[in-house]
């Protein structure tokens, strides 16, 4: 859909959007770019999904690396969706305290895409239910997602209205618990940086930033769409590859750095390395490229 038939759409069925650029909001910032890494635990999700190995493992395995911090994903936790007791949650807090590592941020999975509205409110509980869940974890920052994308008979602006009621009402929740809202572009109904833009201006909250994954932008340039939105980034997902169209390619380490430098960006960047192999062999090739092209 071109971009201007888009705008229109989602004007005429959600009049509360606002696309003027004025609108938008970029997280304040002083002092220069200020980097640390963290390691997003999707990187040993065969592994925790197989049960050889726990989180606590994989925290001494990050810790041994030198990581500053982790993001553990929820659907790590037992009985996820249930929130885990407070015994197992502070028992890994401590864990993480103890080897030096903070926690960077956590996650769940959830669409707010569905046309049925109560499985969006569902989730929209979920998500209420796991920002409080990050306050005792220690966690400041919870990855959402849009959603998986439009739904046949209906419309990119209809579906866009039913994100942002979904989005801004998690981060008024947000805001009540100190806990901020990273919404993630995961090629999904996030096609574009427009479509990020579109989401931020409308939910037009402080409490809401992007988590801006650098392999889900589709295009003849991902680098362009990353810094189109680099400095709404509240937290990253850097990968070993970008997509370039419909393939992949090694990231250029190197120029993704001066985006995220030249945006002004304070904060974690974490890893995450996909596809087979073993993630013990394959993270710490990735962080030493990474830890150079910092330098």
């Amino acid at each position: 859909m071109h971009r201007r038939r888009f705008i229109q759409q989602a004007v005429a069925v959600f009049p509360a959007v606002n696309l003027a650029p004025a609108a938008q909001k970029v997280p304040e910032r002083t002092g220069g770019p200020f980097l640390k890494l963290s390691c997003n635990l999707f990187s040993f999700n065969a592994l925790l999904r197989s049960g050889q190995m726990k989180l606590e493992e994989v925290f001494e395995f990050c810790a041994g690396l030198g990581f500053a911090a982790v993001d553990p994903t929820a659907y790590y936790f037992p009985n996820y969706p249930a929130v885990p007791d407070n015994d197992y949650l502070y028992s890994l807090k401590r864990k993480a305290f103890l080897l030096g590592l903070d926690i960077s941020g956590t996650g769940v999975r959830n669409d707010f895409t569905d046309p049925d509205r109560s499985k969006r409110e569902a989730d929209v509980a979920l998500v209420k239910t796991w920002l409080e869940c990050a306050v005792r974890f220690g966690a400041p920052v919870l990855r959402v997602f849009s959603g998986r994308g439009v739904p046949e008979g209906h419309s990119k602006g209809e579906v866009m209205g039913w994100v942002v009621e979904a989005i801004r009402s998690c981060a008024e929740h947000g805001k009540k618990h100190g806990v901020m809202v990273g919404l993630q572009n995961h090629a999904d109904f996030i096609e574009t940086p427009e479509d990020v833009l579109a989401i931020l201006r409308g939910v037009n909250s402080e409490w809401l930033g992007l988590h801006l994954d650098i392999g889900s932008f589709k295009s003849d340039d991902p680098y362009a769409e990353i810094a189109k939105v680099a400095r709404h980034a509240v937290t990253w997902q850097i990968k070993e590859d970008v997509s370039l169209k419909d393939r992949q390619v090694k990231t250029d380490l190197g120029k993704l750095m001066r985006i995220i430098k030249d945006a002004g960006y304070r904060g974690y960047l974490p890893l995450e390395t996909l596809g087979e192999g073993d993630p013990r062999i394959k993270l710490p090739r990735f962080l030493d490229e990474v830890r150079k092209a910092m330098a």
